[in-house]
């Protein structure tokens, strides 16, 4: 990710949570439980890339997921400023493209709205397949490039001027949010996503689409 993508969401960071939710009148929370429902109940050793303020992980831990020794990861040291204060180990600032980790370090990747900012998409997917073990998942929950209808109409007509609106108004940044909706529109479909993940070396590769395909959570399992 640049350098201007992490100073943004340091700006932001502080009511990143709260505008979330606004935003997607509380459906992040059902899109989460959507993506968790998707991964192995065993317990696992899980990193929660770009995981941000670690509100997924958060949802693994609700929805009885078994966890040791689990990591949130993300380029922005201030979006990881409220983990411990959600009961969560303090975060690693770490470039999803160049993660320090080793290989085979993790039975489960997650990523929520993070692959739309890494800078070479095919680079972060395979750095993920690096850290994974043999058999594990990785799992995605992302807004794609609208291909339903209901999607083109709210991404093409009215997000663009609702999402910086409400953005500004809960004294955030306008700049932040308009960026969110470019990011969108020129970001994969859900389906060149899924067929990424294929080509990477993932297999079972499990699309649901949420909200009419508003979001999609995405999961395969390491080759």
């Amino acid at each position: 990710m640049s350098d201007g993508i992490r100073q943004m969401f340091d700006r932001i960071s502080g009511g990143y949570d709260t505008l979330n939710h606004v935003l997607s009148a509380r459906r992040d929370f059902a899109w989460r439980r959507k993506a968790v429902s998707m991964l192995p109940k065993r317990q696992q050793r899980i990193l929660d890339l770009c995981g941000g303020t670690g509100d997924f992980l958060l949802a693994a831990r609700r929805e009885g997921i078994s966890m040791t020794d689990s990591v949130v990861a993300d380029f922005s040291a201030g979006m990881m400023s409220t983990l411990v204060s959600k009961g969560l180990p303090s975060g690693i600032q770490a470039d999803a493209l160049a993660m320090p980790f080793v290989d085979a370090s993790f039975d489960t990747v997650l990523c929520g709205f993070g692959m739309r900012n890494l800078d070479d998409l095919e680079r972060g997917v395979r750095e993920i397949r690096r850290v994974l073990k043999p058999g594990g998942t990785f799992s995605t929950l992302e807004f794609f490039r609208p291909t339903t209808v209901v999607s083109k109409s709210f991404y093409g007509g009215v997000a663009p001027i609702a999402i910086p609106f409400v953005g500004r108004v809960f004294g955030s940044s306008r700049e932040a949010y308009e960026y969110l909706v470019r990011s969108i529109r020129r970001f994969a479909s859900s389906k060149e996503y899924a067929s990424l993940l294929a080509r990477e070396g993932f297999e079972e590769v499990r699309v649901k689409e949420l909200d009419f395909g508003l979001c999609a959570a995405i999961a395969g399992r390491k080759v």
